[in-house]
């Protein structure tokens, strides 16, 4: 820790460290005494910079941690069995920066598309291979210096989420409007001799890099199988605010588009025993075909990449309908359903399957519920889907109806660390605005856990 004790106060204010937000209760990091509000500087003699250097650097049974404690350098000793927890919660997750920015211009890119008057973190444009890493975040590696492809090399950071578009070099820069972005494909090779594995993504542009452009970049990154374990095929989404000449894909474009990659899985999984190729959902929906069984996405973990949600949906709504009948059998003097009401909102991109999932919890509890499908007024009614929908904008829309006893809103609204929808507004100040009761909800469950009073999102108007 010599490197740093020679530095004064100033420069030591200069230097990345950590922020210690808690600590583990019964874990090392407690016994030790270190302290939330301390910062780490560094593991034994190696400076940190986020939470893949505190992770890699600290595998081993015993190791040193330097902490700032004010303006008093304190190392501390630390020992702990394999498999034990360190303890330690930092305030983000990179230390040198929140999150690394993005050098392309993607014309679909939606923060090139959002409108004026958003929270500032909607317009940072993020590019980070350690979000990457540690979230399954898309990144598109171009920004990558000399020092980051050595971490990823001598940490094994893996697996990494690729965004490709287009394996094609020159196609790609002009994708991206990158005139500097590097060749993928020699890059996805690299990755592989590290035995780095890969998920791969290709927002599809009708028109642009669909067609031979989406043949071909299928063939080429089916051949780096198994390095790069899987395809995601996406629709591109524009919104009212989009200002270049792109378009979305017609009902039959995306129909045929699942022709073709339906074609293709059954070909990878007899070559690979996997399909390696998956159509997000939103292709099934807008062409109103039935999203397969979750079987069907080969225990990929790309759940957050809009693959296998609304099976997953479907799916627990099945198990519920058994757990509602078995308590109405169970406890017919508390039914608590009898001329009850509920108020649901949703994108219109997931209204029919929502409905149909409404019309059987009314039929199976006697419970009225009223769906509304709200239009994204703020970014256009192209946007469909219900986490990008504005607070403001379903506000208003249920302003004008008559209310049930219970609103219910899509918890993703509010899919922000503080709870806030992309106009930061709060469940609160809906519940407040609508003068009801105001419950989140992602499945069937937890609107069957508001009729039986154990919702743990609700807010009630104050």
């Amino acid at each position: 820790m010599a490197i740093f004790e020679e530095l004064d106060i100033e420069q030591l204010d200069t230097i990345t460290s950590g922020e210690i937000v808690a600590i583990e209760p019964g874990s090392a990091a407690e016994a030790a005494g270190i302290l939330p509000g301390d910062r780490l500087l560094a593991v034994n003699d190696t400076p940190v910079e986020d939470i893949i250097d505190v992770q890699f650097y600290t595998a081993e049974e015993e190791f040193d941690l330097l902490i700032r404690r004010g303006e008093e350098l304190i190392t501390f000793e630390i020992g702990r069995d394999y498999g034990e927890e360190l303890g330690l919660h930092f305030s983000h997750p990179t230390f040198d920066t929140d999150i690394r920015r993005c050098n392309n211009l993607c014309e679909f890119c939606f923060v090139l598309q959002m409108g004026p008057k958003f929270r500032r973190t909607l317009y940072i444009k993020d590019d980070d291979y350690r979000y990457s890493f540690l979230f399954g975040h898309f990144v598109t590696l171009t920004n990558l210096s000399d020092h980051d492809w050595w971490r990823i090399e001598n940490m094994g950071l893996s697996p990494l989420y690729v965004s490709v578009h287009v394996t094609d070099w020159e196609k790609r820069r002009e994708f991206l409007r990158n005139a500097t972005a590097p060749d993928i494909l020699p890059q996805l090779k690299k990755l592989a001799d590290w035995n780095v594995q890969i998920h791969t993504q290709l927002v599809i542009v009708p028109e642009f890099n669909d067609g031979e452009w989406l043949e071909r970049s299928i063939r080429e990154l089916a051949d780096m199988w198994p390095a790069v374990q899987s395809v995601s095929v996406v629709p591109v989404g524009l919104t009212s605010h989009h200002k270049y000449k792109m378009r979305v894909h017609t009902t039959q474009e995306a129909a045929d588009t699942l022709d073709y990659v339906h074609q293709l899985q059954e070909i990878y999984l007899e070559k690979f025993g996997v399909r390696f190729l998956y159509p997000t959902d939103e292709w099934y929906l807008v062409s109103g075909q039935e999203v397969p069984p979750l079987e069907a996405y080969d225990d990929q973990a790309l759940h957050e990449n809009g693959l296998g949600m609304v099976r997953g949906f479907l799916d627990e709504w099945a198990g519920v309908k058994t757990e509602i009948a078995e308590w109405k059998a169970t406890h017919p003097e508390k039914w608590p359903c009898d001329g009850r009401k509920l108020t649901l909102a949703t994108g219109a991109l997931f209204a029919d399957t929502l409905q149909m999932a409404l019309n059987e919890f009314s039929e199976l509890t006697g419970i009225e519920t009223d769906l509304r499908v709200m239009k994204n007024i703020r970014l256009g009614e192209g946007i469909t889907a219900a986490g990008l929908l504005m607070g403001e904008d379903v506000l208003i829309q249920l302003g004008s109806v008559e209310l049930g006893d219970v609103v219910v809103l899509p918890r993703i609204i509010f899919d922000h660390p503080d709870t806030v929808s992309l106009d930061d507004l709060s469940p609160q100040d809906c519940a407040n605005r609508l003068k009801r009761p105001v419950a989140l909800a992602d499945t069937m469950g937890d609107i069957w856990d508001v009729i039986i009073g154990e919702s743990a999102t609700i807010r009630w108007p104050e």
